[in-house]
């Protein structure tokens, strides 16, 4: 079961500054990940460090609930807007 419907959770900002690792890395791991869980809720993603563009381009990309933020203050907007959709 997905934490996620256990605690009632309506929206996940994750916030990752790659600076060693690849963002492309990151960004595949997120999508195969929400596609494992069956993601159905909004996930704002700010990623930033090596190839970051190239990494947002496959959140984008996915078509998963998935939006690319870019930056902190970009991704607390789109996860506020999000709960008002």
């Amino acid at each position: 079961m997905c934490f996620c419907t256990t605690l009632q959770v309506k929206a996940i900002l994750v916030n990752i500054f790659g600076g060693i690792v690849d963002c492309t890395t990151i960004a595949n791991g997120i999508v195969g990940a929400c596609r494992e869980i069956q993601l159905r809720m909004p996930l704002v993603v700010r990623l930033e460090g090596t190839n970051s563009v190239k990494a947002r381009q496959i959140l984008d990309e996915s078509g998963l609930p998935i939006q690319a933020a870019s930056d902190l203050a970009d991704a607390a907007n789109k996860v506020v807007a999000s709960l008002h959709s």
